[in-house]
């Protein structure tokens, strides 16, 4: 095994371990993971490991992940999952927070998201859901943000912002649509890099030390989410002038999505993982 073959692999497995974790505490088997593995092979080697000027075939598929071709014929014919209905809400609410945040008609005089009322008077929560998430209800877009303990009502009965940010908290849902897109669009960098190397590498960073006490970390954690939150609301200030979903009069060619994650981790690295 040479020695790109020996790392990768013991990338997977890092990989492998908290997803396994995962889908075991979720009812998932080894047989429902394999039968997912064996359909992704197929899907990504059918799209994206052609020839060019020729059409992909069952034979090259095979060829190519190991499968059999009657196994890769069978899997063609399996749809894959949809989670869009997931993806659209996900979406919708998290720019009806965005809009919340940024736009000086839903903010108070210190530039914070002010108290709104659901639908009376100037600058309402169902002014600011129509203006920020197209032709969703408004009452949808506010039982789904009072459900995961994002919005709630003051004393006076307005609507206040709890969260700069759209973060189920309750129920898995919405969490583990996280883990698909996230993850991915991670992976997608590191491989981007591992192709590029430095002639076009996107950003990717870490800090990180393994020697801590545990007393340090509620105050790193405080430091780590201000100034993240800090740093994502600048970009997302410039990112929203330039969609043309939010900023009608953004002009320009293609249809890219661009952004960028921050995520905060710990580990107890006595524990035997």
């Amino acid at each position: 095994m040479d020695e790109n073959r020996k790392i990768l692999t013991a990338s997977i497995l890092k990989l492998l371990r908290p997803l396994v974790r995962l889908m075991l505490r979720n009812g998932f088997t080894y047989g429902d993971f394999a039968d997912l593995s064996k359909w992704t092979f197929m899907d990504v080697a059918s799209k994206e490991f052609g020839i060019p000027g020729r059409k992909q075939t069952v034979s090259r598929v095979s060829v190519i992940t190991g499968l059999t071709r009657k196994e890769v014929s069978r899997l063609q014919k399996i749809d894959t999952p949809d989670d869009s209905a997931i993806a659209h809400q996900y979406n919708r609410a998290a720019r009806v927070i965005s809009g919340w945040l940024r736009d000086k008609r839903f903010t108070n005089k210190k530039g914070e998201p002010a108290a709104l009322e659901f639908d009376r008077g100037k600058n309402s929560f169902s002014d600011l859901v129509r203006e920020h998430s197209g032709d969703v209800p408004p009452r949808a877009i506010y039982d789904e943000l009072l459900r995961v303990g994002t919005i709630a009502k003051n004393e006076s009965g307005k609507i206040t912002l709890l969260s700069d940010g759209y973060i189920p908290r309750t129920g898995e849902t919405g969490k583990l649509h996280i883990l698909g897109t996230d993850v991915e669009l991670l992976i997608d960098t590191i491989d981007h890099n591992l192709q590029t190397g430095s002639q076009s590498p996107y950003f990717q960073r870490k800090v990180a030390y393994d020697n801590l006490p545990v007393e340090a970390l509620p105050e790193f954690r405080n430091l780590s989410a201000e100034k993240s939150q800090a740093l994502l609301l600048e970009c997302d200030k410039y990112l929203s002038r330039h969609d043309r979903d939010v900023t009608s009069e953004s002009d320009g060619t293609g249809r890219i999505q661009a952004g960028i994650g921050i995520y905060y981790f710990e580990k107890d690295i006595q524990r035997n993982d």
